[in-house]
């Protein structure tokens, strides 16, 4: 009497793909997790991008309207440094425009109209200088805006200039 065993060449065979397949699927499962890391590190660091050149542009539209405010000026500017923070007084027209920092944040006051509005809402740092220039009074504005991430290796720093027109 001959004994067959029960186990043959198909159930070894069908074993080895089972343990074959669950190696597969484990290198699959690292590289899936290992790209899903570097997608979303792309996808954060995409939206800080699509953030800092958000705050460039803002910053760049205010300092384009400070020098025309500064261009348009009719009489002498006037730097004022209060409590609340650095205030500019630009003689326009029948009115004035009023540049203000506090609190981390730009505001200006138009000639026209009687209330603030915010031109920079994250503000690390500003300061507006006057200078002399032979017969030319220049002003600049160095401005440092807050980053809005951490890991941030360049602030964003700005310097505008402009030259006020001549006072009588």
């Amino acid at each position: 009497m001959k004994l067959t065993s029960s186990i043959g060449p198909a159930r070894v065979r069908s074993g080895y793909l089972l343990i074959e397949w669950l190696v597969y699927l484990g290198v699959i499962t690292v590289i899936l997790g290992l790209a899903l890391g570097a997608f979303y590190r792309c996808w954060d660091y995409s939206k800080a991008l699509h953030y800092a050149t958000d705050d460039i542009n803002t910053a760049l539209h205010a300092g384009e309207r400070w020098r025309a405010d500064i261009r348009n000026a009719t009489g002498r500017i006037i730097l004022e440094t209060t409590p609340e923070g650095e205030r500019v007084r630009i003689p326009r027209g029948t009115g004035e425009v009023v540049y203000q920092f506090n609190a981390g944040e730009v505001h200006r006051q138009g000639a026209a109209s009687g209330f603030f509005e915010l031109l920079l809402p994250a503000v690390s740092g500003s300061q507006m200088v006057a200078e002399t220039r032979g017969p030319v009074a220049a002003w600049r504005w160095e401005l440092e805006l807050t980053p809005r991430r951490k890991e941030t290796r360049l602030p964003l720093k700005f310097t505008f200039e402009a030259a006020a027109p001549p006072t009588p």
